[in-house]
């Protein structure tokens, strides 16, 4: 049986700008599911699903930004591209050193919409198949330094930058130089990528 097919989950409160984005999509034979709740797709979406997110930055009940992080703390790795205006650029900044992979303004344009799309959707399809490759994350895990390692793992336990560098005696700026090292040796863009990756290694070492 073949694997399902990638879908793009449309996130925005205007019916009008979901539905024109879903339709647009279509055209060039992507599927797409939308919602106007980011609680709902909260709460619908499954970790096996593939694809990315389309994600409008301000939304009533729970913001764009909201979810977001809240997908971060499950480890949810799906690539997020945030839909802005133009007052909203600062937050998209801020979206993107939580892991977002992308932002695009409002109006934008149809073409590079598309093309950004399939960009994050080839990143979502790479990273499944690197999860499944344990050579290469092992290969990976091995550049990393012994400190790098000690951080890395204390991280991806979830402990905070602050209790890191208080426990290993270090500035938390010298912690933030070390996270930015260990995601970019382990080929990762944000904190959710290397936990999945940790993870997968104390699963094969497991007995």
């Amino acid at each position: 049986m073949s694997a399902p097919a990638p879908t793009v989950f449309v996130v925005d409160d205007e019916e009008a700008v979901g539905d024109s984005i879903a339709m647009l999509l279509r055209t060039v034979g992507l599927a797409t599911r939308v919602y106007r709740d980011a609680r709902v797709f909260l709460r619908e979406y499954r970790a096996e699903q593939t694809g990315c997110l389309l994600l409008d930055v301000r939304m009533p009940k729970m913001s764009g930004l909201e979810l977001q992080q809240e997908l971060v703390a499950r480890n949810v790795t799906l690539p997020v591209i945030f839909i802005t205006g133009h007052g909203d650029v600062p937050m998209a900044v801020e979206a993107m050193r939580a892991g977002a992979m992308d932002f695009i303004q409002k109006p934008f344009n149809d073409d590079e919409l598309i093309r950004r799309v399939q960009k994050a959707l080839e990143e979502d399809a790479r990273e499944r198949e690197l999860l499944q490759r344990h050579e290469e994350i092992e290969r990976r895990w091995g550049g990393l330094t012994p400190r790098e390692r000690e951080i890395a793992l204390r991280i991806a336990d979830g402990e905070a930058n602050k209790r890191v560098a208080a426990e290993l005696d270090i500035s938390a700026r010298t912690v933030e130089l070390h996270r930015a090292r260990i995601l970019q040796k382990m080929g990762v863009r944000s904190l959710a990528q290397l936990v999945r990756m940790v993870v997968a290694l104390k699963d094969k070492a497991r007995p």
